[in-house]
C-alpha cells in the first residue's frame, strides 16, 4: 500500500497532522482536504487535545501549494464541477482554520505556497524555520492569489500585500516574521525540541515565545520605501509606470520587478489588483466568498491552462497569454469575476 498522503495523529496533547506528499513537495490534494477538515472536527470535540500542530513530511517544503496538475486536467476534460468542488472544500477549510477554538500551530521550515499557505497562515501561530520561503506565485500561472489571500494581502503593512499579489515573489523568515505573516521564527535545528514541548501541555504561546529568535532586517523590507511608493498606485498599468520611474533614478530593484511583472498573466494581475484593493474591506467569510467567485470564472478561462501548461505541463516557460498587455485587459472583464453565483455562491459549510 502506498503511503497516506495526510497523517491526522494523536501525539500527547496535539493533534498533529503531516502532510505527507514529499515527492510532490506536499501539495494539497482534495482527499487531504477532506481529511483534514475531518480531523479538526473531531479533535474540536475531543477535551484531550489541545492544540493542532501541522507540519510537512520531506524536509524542503511544507506544502508548495494546491495539486494544480490535477485541476488541469479536470478542467481541460470539461469537469468544471470536480475542479470547482474541489475549491469549495478547500475554502471551507480556510474558514474553518481561521476560525478554529483551539491553537492551531503551522511549523513551517521550507517552501509555503498557495494551498500550503491556505492551511496554515489562516491559523493562531505560524512558525517560520530557516528554510521558510513563502509565495503567492499564482499570477505566474494564469491564476490568482486565493486561499483566502483576499483578506489576509490587504492587512499586510504598506503596500507589501499588493506587491506580493502582483509578483509571487518569495519571503524567507525573516520577512514573514517582519510583515505578520510568521508568528515566531525559530531555527530549523529547534524544530524537533519545539514539537516534542508542543505535545505536552506546557502553554502554546510559552513554549513558541522561548523557542524563538526576533526576525531581523529581510531583503524584502530593506525595499519597502520603493515598494510603498509603487505599488499605492491606482492600478497595475500606474504601478508599472512608477517602477520605471524609480528604475530610471537608479533602483535596480524597481528595473527588475517591472522586467518580471511583464511575464506573468496581464489578466491574472488584474484580477489580483482588484482583490486586494477590494479585500481590505472584507470579512474573511466575505473574502473567501470572492475568490470562489471569481475561481468559477478563471476555471474557463485560458489563460490558467496556458500558464499551468507553461510552467508544468511542458514546462517550457514560454506562456502566450491572452492579452498582449496590462492596457488590453478590459475593466468590466475583470469585474465580471467578482460578480455573484446566485444559488452556486460558497455560502456555509
Amino acid at each position: 500500500m502506498s503511503d497516506p498522503e495526510i497523517i491526522c495523529e494523536r501525539r500527547g496533547a496535539a493533534g498533529l497532522v503531516t502532510l505527507n506528499r514529499p515527492q510532490a513537495l506536499n501539495a494539497i490534494t482534495h482527499n487531504m482536504v477532506l481529511e483534514l477538515a475531518r480531523a479538526l472536527d473531531e479533535w474540536e470535540r475531543d477535551p484531550d487535545v489541545t492544540r493542532v500542530v501541522l507540519q510537512g513530511a520531506g524536509g524542503k517544503a511544507f506544502s508548495a501549494g494546491g495539486d494544480i496538475r490535477a485541476l488541469y486536467e479536470a478542467g481541460r476534460e470539461g469537469r468544471h464541477e470536480e475542479a470547482l468542488a474541489f475549491w469549495r472544500d478547500e475554502y471551507h477549510l480556510n474558514i474553518r482554520i481561521k476560525r478554529y477554538p483551539k491553537p492551531y500551530v503551522s511549523l513551517i521550515d521550507g517552501i509555503v505556497m498557495g494551498g500550503g499557505v491556505g492551511v496554515s497562515l489562516h491559523g493562531r501561530y505560524r512558525v517560520a524555520g530557516d528554510r521558510y520561503r513563502f509565495a503567492m506565485p499564482e499570477v505566474a500561472i494564469g491564476f490568482f492569489p486565493d486561499v483566502g489571500a483576499t483578506y489576509a494581502l490587504p492587512r499586510l503593512p504598506g503596500a507589501t500585500g499588493m506587491y506580493l499579489a502582483l509578483t509571487g515573489a518569495r519571503v524567507g523568515p525573516d520577512d514573514a516574521g517582519t510583515f505578520g505573516l510568521a508568528t515566531h521564527v525559530v531555527p530549523s535545528e529547534a524544530y524537533p525540541g519545539l514539537l516534542d514541548r508542543l505535545a505536552g501541555r506546557e502553554d502554546v504561546e510559552r513554549v513558541l515565545a522561548a523557542a524563538s529568535r526576533p526576525a531581523l532586517p529581510g531583503p524584502v523590507a530593506s525595499e519597502r520605501a520603493v515598494i510603498d511608493a509603487c505599488f499605492s498606485a491606482d492600478s497595475v498599468a500606474a504601478i508599472l509606470a512608477r517602477l520605471d520611474e524609480a528604475a530610471a533614478a537608479g533602483s535596480d530593484f524597481a528595473k527588475a520587478t517591472a522586467a518580471d511583472m511583464r511575464t506573468k498573466a496581464p489578466s491574472s494581475m488584474a484580477i489580483a489588483f482588484e482583490q486586494v484593493r477590494r479585500g481590505r474591506d472584507l470579512s474573511f467569510e466575505e473574502a473567501m466568498a470572492t475568490e470562489f467567485r471569481i475561481v468559477n470564472r478563471v476555471v474557463h478561462d485560458p489563460d490558467f491552462y496556458e500558464g499551468v501548461r507553461a510552467a508544468i505541463i511542458d514546462k517550457d516557460g514560454a506562456p502566450r497569454w491572452s492579452h498582449e498587455g496590462i492596457a488590453n485587459v478590459d475593466p468590466a472583464w475583470v469585474s465580471a469575476h467578482f460578480e455573484g453565483l446566485g444559488a452556486q455562491e460558497l455560502g456555509a459549510a
